[in-house]
């Protein structure tokens, strides 16, 4: 009997090696754009029968969706994979930025961080740094945080969203906009036209007030968000400090970037 799915987290722990080949299947897929069953069952060796599960499964999470035998990422304008899934995705680019990041942030210095999974790796490259002052609305950076004695922890309070491992709403804001940052450190989900954008309205409205805030304005850009839409604007790539991209960027989409007036760094290995 197939393990069953929760939109949260995925495929519960009572099966590890199918809860590491749905994972598997997840960001195959997320890298990929649209793959075929017959390309999944090569890629993690196991029958098409099994991978028809798999998808369903996944399907049933909200993280693929099947249509004419091709597999795509259900992440659109209006949806945004889980925290527990997203932290999961890329570590080596995102590593690779948090390096960057850490070394424009001076040590003592306050850095918000949104509910951008790319935030945990950004905590692990400060711990190196420390003392610093963390001050963020996501639960997963907090827990990464205070691994770290070093390393003061401020959460904003508000309304937790478990799909995020996040707090939001009017008492994150009003937190945040009572603060002086010397750093924020931010993600988007999609560039449009030289706009930020996310598939969430009550997202957006914290990622906001955390721009409005902070003296210095950081964006991690992974090159797999410029491929993609999302519903809500949130800030122009020009109001961004500095917009720090992955190795694997495409030329193309760096001069594109540049010409939005985003000032882009890219963090190699």
């Amino acid at each position: 009997m197939e393990c069953p799915v929760d939109s949260v987290s995925g495929p519960k722990r009572g099966a590890p090696a199918q809860y590491a080949r749905h994972r598997a299947i997840a960001d195959f897929v997320m890298k990929r754009g649209s793959v075929s069953i017959d390309d999944l069952a090569e890629h993690t060796g196991v029958s098409a029968m099994t991978i028809y599960r798999d998808v369903s499964a996944l399907e049933e999470a909200g993280l693929v969706q099947r249509h004419r035998g091709q597999v795509t990422p259900a992440t659109s304008s209006l949806q945004e994979a889980s925290a527990s899934f997203r932290v999961e995705q890329d570590p080596d680019a995102k590593s690779a930025m948090a390096r960057l990041v850490a070394g424009m942030v001076p040590t003592g210095s306050s850095i918000l961080l949104d509910d951008s999974t790319s935030g945990v790796y950004v905590v692990r490259e400060l711990a190196r740094k420390s003392p610093m002052t963390i001050i963020t609305n996501s639960l997963l950076i907090a827990r990464e945080t205070a691994q770290v004695p070093e390393l003061h922890l401020f959460v904003t309070g508000g309304s937790y969203q478990g799909w995020a491992d996040a707090l939001l709403g009017p008492t994150a804001i009003a937190t945040i906009q009572g603060l002086d940052p010397d750093f924020c450190v931010l993600s988007a989900s999609g560039i449009d036209q030289g706009r930020c954008f996310h598939p969430y309205e009550d997202v957006v409205a914290v990622k906001r007030a955390m721009l409005d805030q902070a003296r210095t304005r950081v964006l991690l850009l992974d090159h797999t968000k410029l491929a993609r839409k999302a519903l809500h604007a949130f800030a122009r790539l020009a109001e961004f400090d500095h917009v720090v991209v992955d190795a694997a960027t495409p030329k193309s989409d760096l001069d594109q970037l540049r010409e939005w007036g985003a000032r882009v760094t890219v963090a190699t290995a």
